[in-house]
């Protein structure tokens, strides 16, 4: 028992350790609310329309800031569904089965009617012995969490939690409005800093306070400005941190841009289709976290060539044959998917059935002949 105990102990210790970072931005954004809106707008701003017009922009910037943390923080991040953990009769049969090709063949039976397109770096099916689940394709086990997260991008130790598909936009948001609310601070306060610098105001109480917020928020400026147009860049080319630093593996290798549709999808993709709800902390990102749109730009070696006197099926034209069913596409997803046009569906033939090739979303490998998912813009 005293092990256990120990061990629970240890545990908690580690919760309440994680949180110290949130705590210490908890702690510097309530000094930063007493400085700015007692110290500078109340007692060292005279003129009445100036203090106004900063109390009410700043608590804007404040609320929206709060918003964001808040929600990046507390929304749990999201878990691969049912369909890709194991059965009990499949876990049996790969405990009992040789380490190697023989596991691999089990999951490879696994797999076949799940939308998984990404492989490791030797090619094998990604599966997780600590959650014992087939990942999905941008999964990731967070060592943090001891979980597997959807779309992991990293683990924040400042939010406490995993960056996840549940909550990227939330922390794009979190970093866009903390800059924000640091540019708006140093801006409105620079003018009362060099005048109290200068000594051209009494030296009172709210000298340290001006001074001090003024340096504080412009170095948060600085680090912000760059972690925020990192991940502008990641948005943009559709990359989570980890893929960018390797890229995610398909079955003809590494590609960074395999899941690329171009700036304008991958940008919908975290943010959604609505544009009222862009500037918003609450969620609207497209899909389901576990299947995601492709652009595979090279062949995939494990369908078959196209034989030299048969031309290439076009993209908005011949049926695509899938080669296992899978669950359909959710509506965000196959609006993101089919809105532009190399991604557009062709009209119904005579027998009325649509046309067009799937994505890795609805199905499992390309069409047979062919191992491209239409055009790749990046």
């Amino acid at each position: 028992m005293a092990p256990s105990g120990s061990g629970s102990v240890t545990r908690g210790c580690k919760r309440v350790l994680h949180w110290i970072p949130v705590l210490f931005i908890s702690v510097i954004v309530a000094w930063s609310y007493y400085a700015y809106v007692v110290q500078l707008c109340i007692e060292s701003v005279e003129n009445l329309g100036e203090k106004i017009v900063y109390l009410l922009a700043y608590h804007l910037f404040f609320i929206m800031f709060a918003w964001a943390y808040w929600q990046t923080i507390f929304t749990k991040p999201m878990h691969p569904l049912k369909e890709f953990h194991l059965s009990y009769s499949d876990k049996e049969l790969l405990e009992r089965a040789d380490r190697g090709e023989s596991q691999q063949e089990i999951l490879k039976r696994i797999v076949k009617d799940l939308p998984i397109y990404t492989r490791t770096m030797s090619g094998a099916i990604r599966f997780c012995d600590r959650c014992i689940l087939v990942k999905p394709d941008r999964c990731h086990h967070c060592s943090v969490c001891d979980k597997c997260i959807l779309k992991m991008d990293h683990h924040c130790p400042w939010v406490n939690n995993c960056v996840g598909f549940s909550n990227y936009k939330y922390f794009m948001l979190f970093l866009a409005y903390s800059l924000l609310y640091c540019l708006f601070i140093t801006a409105t306060d620079l003018q009362y800093f060099i005048k109290f610098w200068l000594s051209s105001l009494p030296d009172t109480q709210a000298k340290f306070h001006i001074m001090f917020l003024f340096f504080a928020a412009s170095m948060f400026s600085v680090s912000l400005a760059a972690l925020f147009a990192y991940h502008c860049w990641l948005v943009c080319k559709n990359r989570s941190t980890l893929e960018a630093v390797r890229a995610p593996a398909f079955r003809h290798g590494p590609d960074k841009n395999g899941f690329s549709l171009g700036i304008s999808k991958n940008f919908r993709q975290v943010f959604g289709d609505e544009k009222k709800y862009w500037p918003v902390p609450l969620f609207s990102s497209l899909g389901d976290g576990c299947s995601f749109p492709t652009c595979l730009v090279n062949q995939d070696p494990e369908q078959p060539p196209t034989p030299p006197s048969q031309s290439p099926p076009k993209k908005s034209g011949g049926e695509a044959q899938q080669q296992f069913p899978a669950k359909p596409l959710r509506e965000s997803q196959s609006h993101l998917i089919n809105s532009g046009e190399s991604w557009r569906e062709s009209k119904a033939p005579a027998d009325g059935e649509r046309t067009g090739e799937r994505t890795a979303a609805a199905a499992g490998d390309p069409p047979t002949g062919t191992g491209h998912y239409g055009a790749c813009r990046t």
